[in-house]
């Protein structure tokens, strides 16, 4: 039954950001009427933008960033090519929530000036238009917590915009987060963010607006935040990069929530970006500007890795799967040609990783989700009459959380101590720098289906940081049929496995991740471009790790 504040509301929201996607950047309804499942392609076919603006949102963020400081292209160009490619995503894909490309503008010129006038960048982000997604506060723009009960517009900067803005950076639009920002399927009050490979598919979550905006190259950098994969989710599934820092790294002061002062596990920001060089741009811009002076709580890590570790092998260890859901044929693929590379590769140590207790530690994590069992957020949806979604009810399901009283919270934060102390000892006698596996148990989801968060809610209750690359592959039937004999291991195993139907996924990227040991963030950006030139074959462009 409609509940007629609710829905009205909803309907004024949506309305108000349809109407500030400019006319002459619409696309025709005999476009919107008979979109492919891949729009990918759109942006360049539709004829909304010159050859000019698709060759510069063609570039990643540090050749956008070069290309200005070197007077090659304006900081106005640069946030018009992207705005225009990004209003033409979102009616594709629905990525947005926030659309004000002339603020943008109006900030991009001011940029211009200070170079015509002084010859020099205000920044190392100068002119660079940057994305941002719906729960991190922007003065004076749309914002949300994951429900309308939070809907408001920002009086201020969150700490990570502050910073931005100051290196530069140039604002244009918000993306779209799930209901509660707490599960990987992108889908809010806004609607549903459909992955652009694929609208079948999900575009993950919960930064899943971003995913999709980034993919589509209506940006080159968005701001990301992940608790339980919300960032590597959604760059694996849409074949971008992202990162996921050592949690307390990165500025988060301002971001909104409805969970602030429960840090059974911490949550982190950072980049979803169009390079592996990108996510090293954004990550030193940031610390740079040493935000921990601001907030106490940040720890002030360098992210550059120890001196020595490029004069011996890098130790990679690869796991296929965490003994509780075998990934689905494509991923499978993707690693086993990943291995049969760094086996041949010369300076890397390849080690078969196992896997330790990841099922306990899965469980522990989602526990400690929501400790109130979910009592917030059935809070927060009564108070405005917004129905629950399907991937919020599952995961504040009663076989999952419950309401636990102060011994319970205490017994359960002692049990994840002890779990972090034995998986870091396991860690240590693996004698691994990094390690390389899948980001999900498939690639990207059906909607309402991604029951599994294993794959990258492990690393979070760890706390070990994580970057998510694509592996240039992508799901094909003819390569990756159904294994009609499997028998699952688990619960969650059989239900992941009667999902896969190789047509269906035909096309999505296939991602990989690779994890290091918290505050080994340096050593894990350095490690991947490793990796990736490896894998990719192509020459590491690391200019910190060299073999």
């Amino acid at each position: 039954m409609e509940h007629a504040p609710y829905e009205a509301k909803v309907r004024a929201i949506k309305a108000k950001l349809e109407s500030q996607i400019p006319k002459s950047l619409r696309l025709p309804a005999s476009t919107l009427n008979n979109l492919p499942l891949d729009v990918t392609s759109i942006p360049r076919t539709c004829g909304l933008l010159t050859e000019a603006e698709l060759t510069i949102t063609e570039l990643d963020a540090t050749g956008v960033l070069e290309c200005i400081a070197a007077g090659k292209l304006s900081a106005v160009d640069a946030v018009t090519a992207f705005g225009k490619r990004a209003a033409i995503a979102h009616q594709v894909t629905n990525c947005l929530v926030d659309f004000f490309l002339e603020d943008g503008i109006a900030r991009a010129k001011e940029l211009d000036a200070h170079f015509a006038h002084t010859g020099t960048v205000v920044g190392p982000l100068h002119g660079l238009p940057v994305s941002i997604k719906d729960h991190q506060l922007l003065a004076g723009r749309n914002a949300s917590g994951g429900f309308l009960s939070s809907f408001q517009i920002a009086k201020e900067d969150c700490q990570m915009a502050k910073i931005l803005r100051s290196l530069g950076a140039v604002f244009y639009v918000k993306t779209n987060q799930p209901q509660s920002i707490m599960t990987l399927e992108c889908h809010s009050f806004y609607g549903r963010t459909v992955n652009p490979y694929n609208s079948n598919l999900s575009s993950g979550g919960s930064s899943g607006g971003e995913g999709a905006l980034v993919a589509m190259k209506g940006s080159c950098m968005g701001v990301g935040s992940d608790i339980g994969g919300s960032i590597r989710c959604p760059s694996a599934h849409c074949g971008i990069y992202g990162m996921r820092p050592t949690s307390l790294t990165q500025p988060m002061v301002g971001y909104l929530g409805y969970m602030h002062g429960q840090d059974g596990v911490d949550p982190s920001t950072g980049p979803m970006c169009a390079s592996a060089r990108d996510m090293t741009t954004f990550i030193q811009a940031v610390i740079g500007t040493k935000p921990y002076l601001d907030d106490p709580s940040l720890i002030p890590l360098s992210f550059v890795p120890p001196a020595d570790i490029g004069a011996r092998p890098l130790r990679v260890g690869i796991m296929m799967h965490d003994d509780v859901v075998m990934p689905h044929p494509p991923t499978l693929r993707a690693l086993k040609a990943a291995k049969h590379k760094l086996e041949a590769a010369p300076g890397i140590e390849l080690v078969d990783y196992v896997p330790y207790k990841h099922d306990e530690g899965v469980r522990l994590a989602h526990e400690l989700y929501f400790q109130d069992g979910g009592k917030r957020v059935h809070e927060v949806l009564d108070s405005t009459g917004e129905p629950i979604l399907p991937l919020t009810e599952w995961v504040i399901a009663s076989d999952k959380v419950k309401d636990h009283d102060a011994q319970g919270i205490w017994k359960l934060f002692y049990d994840r101590n002890v779990y972090r102390q034995q998986y870091s000892s396991h860690w240590n006698a693996s004698n691994i720098d990094v390690l390389l596996c899948p980001t999900f148990p498939g690639v990207a989801a059906r909607h309402d289906t991604s029951k599994y968060w294993g794959y990258t809610s492990i690393w979070n209750i760890l706390d070990y940081p994580g970057i998510v690359f694509p592996s240039g592959l992508h799901a094909d039937p003819a390569l990756d049929p159904i294994e009609s004999s499997y028998n699952p291991v688990s619960p969650s195993d059989a239900y992941n496995h009667t999902l896969y139907d190789p047509t269906i996924f035909a096309g999505a990227p296939i991602s990989y991740q690779l994890v290091a040991k918290k505050y080994n963030d340096g050593i894990l950006l350095a490690a991947q471009m490793v990796v990736e030139g490896i894998l990719r074959d192509m020459v590491p462009a690391s200019p910190i790790y060299k073999l």
